[in-house]
């Protein structure tokens, strides 16, 4: 796929490029409380600016229902991004409106403006290709060329994503170029260090089925915590009280333990638990005071929350020897102190260990950046959560495919 370099070489100075970004942060009202994905694309604004293009930055936030609505406006993310540019951001307040076309007509060269929440438009996530391809028309008439550098969305074939590259000169971001290269790094027997050791965490193991058949043939170790390691612990046979369980894919786990057997991969399970009868308060924080029980014996009226401290060692040991890590999903619900000990023990792990590192994404990013470490410890961390295993199962992701023409 090109690149920005390619599309510098014919010329960007004075023209309108669309950067698809991915500027779906979490908020608190109006705050943002995480701006990792904002920073992630100011390098790639910052060099088209630099030679001389006038950038119209578009993204999703949120799940709209299609029509505006005030707590899914992207206006506190165009403020954040002037702050990081150091320059004042114009803020359209529509996606292909009169807002949009004023704004983009009057921007000069070199500078940045944002269109509103691109899901205010049903035309977005249409189904229907007709009517994404209506929005897509829409969009293209407001710049000349179109780069799209939000990889947290190129597994949706939206508008803006798919339908809207093929009608524009188009290329990929020195973000996504860098995401595609790190998988890369994951994918590729030709490249890829061994022992490759895999950390999955997160709610639900219906989540994570796919990219673990996946992972099975790939990986050398995979190491499970957070919710979904209660399915298969029940698997096993264990008592999982009233932890997260989804009983439908008990068969499944049975399959994959059995698979990674066979094979002679290791797939390790939490051999100890952080446990109580009540979820945490995340919001006031009051001291949870769980209890440490073995995986074999939770209680039949407690909740596993987090692993324990002998699967934190387990853990620090199996990724010691590691040459590549991927990780995604935490180990227990980090959000509160009381259970953000398995977390931060896998995040210090991955550290400690001499691999090259990816932290793929999503509620894992989220926590380095709560718990404190220097992102730039690590070797790469994903601004794609979902769009990050997409690839590791193997998926065809449209916003790759789209910018591949």
């Amino acid at each position: 796929m090109k690149t920005i370099d390619d599309l510098a070489k014919e010329g960007v100075a004075g023209k309108r490029v669309f950067v698809r970004a991915d500027l779906n942060v979490p908020l608190d009202g109006t705050t943002i409380t995480d701006d990792g994905r904002i920073r992630a694309v100011v390098p790639t604004i910052t060099k088209l600016t630099g030679l001389g293009a006038k950038v119209i930055v578009a993204s999703h936030l949120g799940r709209p229902k299609g029509a505006p609505d005030p707590a899914f406006s992207l206006a506190p993310a165009a403020r954040r991004l002037g702050e990081l540019l150091g320059q004042d951001v114009a803020f359209a307040a529509d996606t292909v409106g009169e807002s949009a076309r004023a704004v983009t007509a009057e921007l000069a060269d070199g500078r940045v403006a944002v269109l509103e929440n691109l899901r205010f438009n049903a035309g977005e996530t249409s189904k229907d290709d007709a009517e994404r391809g209506a929005f897509a028309d829409q969009l293209a008439e407001l710049a000349d060329l179109y780069v799209g550098d939000g990889f947290g969305a190129v597994h949706r074939k939206h508008a803006s994503v798919f339908d809207l590259p093929k009608r524009l000169p188009h290329a990929a971001g020195d973000l996504i170029a860098t995401e595609v290269g790190v998988l890369t790094k994951l994918t590729d027997d030709t490249v890829l260090k061994r022992p490759y050791v895999v950390v999955l965490g997160g709610a639900k193991v219906s989540d994570k089925l796919a990219v673990i058949d996946q992972l099975i043939d790939k990986a050398d170790r995979i190491l499970v915590g957070g919710g979904m390691a209660y399915t298969f612990l029940a698997a096993k046979g264990h008592e999982v009280g009233i932890s997260l369980l989804q009983k439908d894919q008990i068969p499944a786990c049975l399959e994959y333990l059995a698979r990674a057997e066979k094979r002679g991969v290791e797939f390790v399970l939490p051999v100890d638990v952080l446990v109580s009868a009540e979820f945490p308060d995340l919001k006031g924080k009051t001291p949870a005071n769980p209890d440490i029980v073995a995986s074999d014996a939770i209680p039949a009226d407690k909740e596993g929350l987090d692993i324990g401290p002998k699967t934190r060692e387990l853990y620090a040991a199996k990724l010691a020897d590691a040459a590549t890590v991927f990780w995604n999903g935490p180990m227990g619900v980090f959000e509160h102190p009381d259970y953000a000990g398995g977390t931060k023990a896998v995040a210090q792990g991955l550290l400690d260990s001499p691999a090259f590192t990816v932290v793929g994404g999503g509620d894992s990013a989220a926590a380095v950046r709560l718990l404190g470490f220097d992102e730039n410890a690590f070797g790469h961390i994903s601004t794609g959560g979902g769009a990050s295993l997409e690839y590791l199962e193997g998926k065809t992701l449209p916003g790759l495919a789209a910018l591949e023409d």
